[in-house]
């Protein structure tokens, strides 16, 4: 049962509400004036602009999108293989297209955006772009949709800049049904301890390049994200608490079934909430609001998440017309309390935190706000804001079972009802009965704090 809510954030809530109000305002009748209600996006278009829009595609999608009835769905993708957390993206477009082919809908690549990746210009002339590069990708991402043709927006991205940026040019068209769709992190290599002991033993002239090299290789070794906690996860983590991503989906590793079943359900929901189905429409920007916002805010101090985004997530709410300073997050710092040590704050990392529990452990702890393990008697985290999955209750119980720890002490996995598949729901339920037990009383000997990242490094998924 979910605690009352913290009267620290509904105070800073509402402070965000009333300085936002007149922008806030302002963007929600923009968004507004976009929609075209009833219809699809493209409806009374110009017929050679229509024929431009279907020039390249089968005969088959041209009927369907000429018909001006089914939603026709953008992708924006950051993709590339200069990035490893991005290269697993080169073939999602082909399979969503697929996809939406089978649920009655149709999709476009409407535009690509620049990724730079800092762990590749650190140090380097190219760093001096990166900052820079989230208001180009920003700028890129509305080129996209600026076509108007599109009922839904998919954007496939991942690291620093890319998910703000995309983020930021996507509220531009908040009128759309849009979703964020992640590419999951690489599987955990060399250890970070293993790891910075050859950085250790390099600096003190002990092993030479070659043996730097071949450690570092060995701990950022395949397709995915880099698997510490920075700024690309805390993008991860973010997209999902604030409702952007389907629940459960942020940190499941590419190229597995789960993870491209999440991929075809992140299609059927930004369809459906298209409004063209039969199901309510839901946009980007009744997803973006203050609350979810805020609760954005509470998940990076939960989770000691990348300080970058004091920067980014002003820039982001300033996007939906909502105002934010580093005052709400001094303030929220002050009852949020630090439920998670991902490496570099800890051992573990995201892979062990997904499967010791993470988004839906998080957040329920958040929710519950410390009845068990905490001091803290009120809730943390806004319950009523509007989410992807189509219900009005965010990280509620009406579709979300979450098997604890203190239930039956296994990796804690969450299963939702809808809007997954029977056959997704089939491999969560096996990603629950192959999970290892944890040994009862070592976690409660341990306290708190250490018990999801200690027990965490121990505890790896048969997906992983």
């Amino acid at each position: 049962m979910n605690a009352p809510l913290n009267p620290t954030l509904d105070r800073v809530t509402q402070r965000i509400i009333e300085r936002s109000r007149g922008l806030r305002s302002d963007y929600l009748a923009s968004m507004d004036a976009q929609a075209r209600a009833g219809k699809t996006q493209r409806a009374g278009m110009g017929c050679a602009n229509m024929a431009h829009t279907t020039a390249a595609l089968p005969a088959a999608d041209k009927l369907v999108i000429h018909a001006e009835r089914a939603p026709h769905v953008g992708i924006i993708t950051a993709y590339n293989d200069m990035l490893s957390a991005h290269q697993p993206y080169e073939h999602y477009p082909e399979r969503l297209r697929s996809h939406a082919r089978t649920i009655g809908a149709t999709a476009q690549v409407a535009g690509g955006v620049p990724a730079m990746c800092d762990g590749i210009t650190q140090g380097a002339e190219g760093m001096e772009l990166s900052l820079f590069s989230r208001d180009v990708i920003a700028l890129a991402t509305a080129v996209g949709l600026s076509h108007k043709v599109f009922d839904a927006a998919l954007m496939l991205g991942v690291c620093d800049k890319i998910v703000p940026g995309l983020f930021m040019g996507a509220l531009q068209f908040g009128h759309l049904s849009t979703a964020f769709v992640p590419a999951g992190p690489m599987t955990s290599g060399l250890s970070n301890d293993a790891k910075a002991k050859v950085r250790q033993q390099y600096a003190q002239g002990l092993v030479g390049r070659d043996a730097l090299l071949e450690s570092e290789a060995a701990a950022y070794h395949s397709p995915g994200t880099c698997t510490f906690y920075g700024t690309a996860n805390s993008n991860q983590m973010l997209m999902e608490i604030m409702g952007l991503h389907l629940p459960g989906s942020s940190f499941v590793n590419p190229g597995t079934p789960l993870r491209e079943a999440l991929t075809r359900a992140a299609m059927e929901r930004a369809v459906a909430n298209t409004g063209k189905t039969g199901q309510p429409v839901i946009r980007l920007a009744d997803i973006v609001t203050e609350k979810s916002i805020v609760n954005g805010i509470v998940g990076l101090l939960a989770t000691g998440g990348s300080t970058n985004h004091t920067i980014h997530l002003i820039a982001m709410a300033r996007a939906a017309g909502i105002v934010i300073d580093w005052d709400d997050f001094a303030e929220l710092s002050a009852v949020v309390p630090l439920l998670a040590r991902v490496y570099p704050n800890g051992k573990a990392d995201v892979n062990h935190f997904h499967a010791a529990g993470g988004m839906g452990f998080l957040m329920r702890e958040l929710l519950a706000a410390g009845v068990r393990i905490f001091e803290y008697e009120d809730g943390l985290l806004h319950t009523k804001s509007m989410v992807i999955d189509g219900q009005v209750t965010v990280f509620g119980t009406v579709n979300l079972d979450i098997r604890s720890f203190e239930l039956n002490f296994e990796v804690s996995v969450i299963i939702y009802d809808r809007p997954f598949s029977e056959a997704t729901r089939g491999l969560q339920d096996r990603y629950i009965r192959e999970s290892r037990p944890i040994d009862p009383a070592r976690w409660l000997a341990r306290p708190w704090w250490r018990r999801t990242a200690e027990n965490a490094v121990q505890m790896m998924s048969p997906l992983l």
